[in-house]
């Protein structure tokens, strides 16, 4: 596919896909808007500028992967791959409904989509996997995975950085989406993460922080993938839980909560 690195495009692309969040979770009237919201800046980043892919065969062999551990942000992902043409907006109608194809975590099925997730902690070793399936087969590909800030307090998480880093997979990126906010408050009050840069670093990964949000610092974090040879690399997003809405910025209510038809009318006004 294409890719394009024009930022007023992808500025305006990145209030298209907050409206169509924000309407998605409002139709099912449940779903994870918060932590969709802090990641629209890394999906579209990483679908129109970085990786390799080709929504019209989504199976293609020598395609980038992209794991999304924190599958609960299906509400982003699906607005990201139906941006990207993997398949109809159509789709929309039945976001978390009985037989429809949009499940409420990131579902296997969907064109565009990986691997199935939902239970945390699991997204980096599938993408360690895959990492080292490319490097067996002399396979070019590289494998991202997007993993929320709440998630990696699980052990699981330090299990796989610590096997990629003594793998030498210097094919693999880990995204932090750090929006500082989990489900149940704070996320550093409810299990401090700091120093998180220097954690990565201490378990062998070329580690690098962006701003989030911001086009430039995205794209200026992918460039180091590859760069630092036989390391993973780690890119600390910080960002902004229910970004771009004022009263879900930082709240941690919006991890499970759609807003109804008077938030969302105030929400999309916001966002014109």
């Amino acid at each position: 596919m294409s890719k394009t690195t024009d930022i007023e495009f992808l500025k305006s692309q990145a209030k298209l896909y907050r409206r169509e969040i924000l309407e998605l979770t409002n139709a099912a009237k449940c779903g994870h808007p918060g932590g969709s919201l802090s990641a629209v800046e890394i999906l579209l980043t990483l679908y129109s500028c970085q990786m390799n892919h080709d929504p019209a065969n989504p199976l293609w062999e020598d395609r980038d992967r992209l794991i999304v551990s924190k599958g609960h942000i299906s509400p982003a992902v699906y607005v990201t791959l139906a941006n990207q043409k993997y398949f109809s907006k159509d789709e929309y109608k039945l976001y978390r409904k009985f037989g429809g194809l949009l499940q409420g975590h990131v579902y296997r099925k969907v064109p565009g989509v990986e691997f199935s997730t939902g239970s945390l902690g699991h997204g980096l070793s599938v993408a360690n996997g895959l990492a080292i399936a490319a490097k067996m087969q002399n396979k070019r590909y590289k494998t991202y995975c997007l993993l929320g800030d709440g998630e990696i307090q699980e052990g699981s998480v330090w299990e796989a950085a610590m096997t990629a880093s003594h793998r030498e997979l210097d094919n693999v990126c880990a995204i932090i989406d750090y929006n500082k906010v989990q489900e149940n408050g704070p996320t550093n009050e409810i299990k401090n993460l700091e120093p998180l840069a220097d954690k990565w670093r201490s378990f062998g990964w070329h580690t690098v922080e962006a701003i989030g949000h911001n086009f430039p610092s995205l794209l200026e974090a992918f460039q180091k993938l590859g760069k630092t040879k036989n390391k993973p690399l780690a890119i600390i997003a910080h960002t902004i839980k229910g970004k771009g809405v004022s009263f879900m910025e930082g709240e941690a209510k919006w991890h499970g909560k759609a807003p109804n038809e008077e938030q969302l009318k105030t929400a999309l006004a916001e966002l014109n």
